[in-house]
């Protein structure tokens, strides 16, 4: 499996994973094939409504950008960016064998390629822990940047490190953690309110739901 910095010119410093069909099967194992099922808790977590905008940030091979298009519908836009050319690869592959409709971008999280105050909503599934600190601050910047007055940024990640040293789950979060306070502090620090946070229920993954501050406030 290998996972390189920076990649294909793309200027990041974090992890870059480009394992793409192991991915899915690592994911399978950990979730005990009941991904859809999670991916659903993510899309009711961040209050996706049909007819609005969405982008996935690190949308790997595209599941959980399917998911949400499912959810928001013909009206709404989905949009997925990865740093990895083998992740967007696959995702085109899937969306397109399932006939949905997704916006897949070869880009990175410190440089999203859409302009200011674009969607409605951004997804963060674990990927702030692929990214040292000051790419993550980056990151949220960028994602308070592409969010509508009102919109909704909802980060999931490892917010404890892994209980044992080896094994599939440790191999996923070896590269760290991202405790809850320090993600809440970084929405905060970027402009967002804190709406909600808490464990979501799988493995060690915690979330924030933060928002941008409608012009009138």
């Amino acid at each position: 499996m290998k996972e390189r910095m920076g990649h294909s010119g793309l200027d990041t410093t974090g992890l870059v994973l480009h394992w793409a069909a192991r991915y899915d099967l690592l994911a399978w194992i950990l979730l005990r094939g009941r991904e859809l099922a999670f991916r659903k808790k993510i899309i009711d977590l961040a209050r996706l409504a049909p007819g609005e905008s969405v982008l996935d940030v690190g949308c790997g091979t595209g599941s959980l950008a399917i998911v949400a298009k499912q959810r928001v519908g013909p009206a709404g836009l989905v949009a997925g960016i990865d740093a990895s050319p083998e992740m967007i690869s696959r995702a085109n592959r899937k969306t397109q064998r399932r006939g949905v409709e997704v916006v897949l971008k070869n880009a990175v999280a410190e440089a999203l390629p859409f302009p200011d105050a674009y969607f409605d909503a951004v997804l963060s599934t674990l990927m702030l822990h692929h990214l040292p600190v000051k790419a993550r601050q980056s990151c949220v910047r960028e994602i308070q940047r592409v969010l509508k007055p009102g919109g909704r940024a909802l980060v999931v990640d490892f917010g404890k490190p892994a209980r044992q040293s080896r094994g599939l789950l440790a191999h996923l979060h070896r590269h760290g953690h991202v405790k809850l306070e320090e993600m809440t502090a970084m929405l905060s620090e970027a402009g967002l309110n804190q709406e909600q946070k808490g464990p979501v229920g799988v493995l060690d993954l915690e979330f924030v739901l933060a928002s941008v501050p409608n012009s009138s406030e």
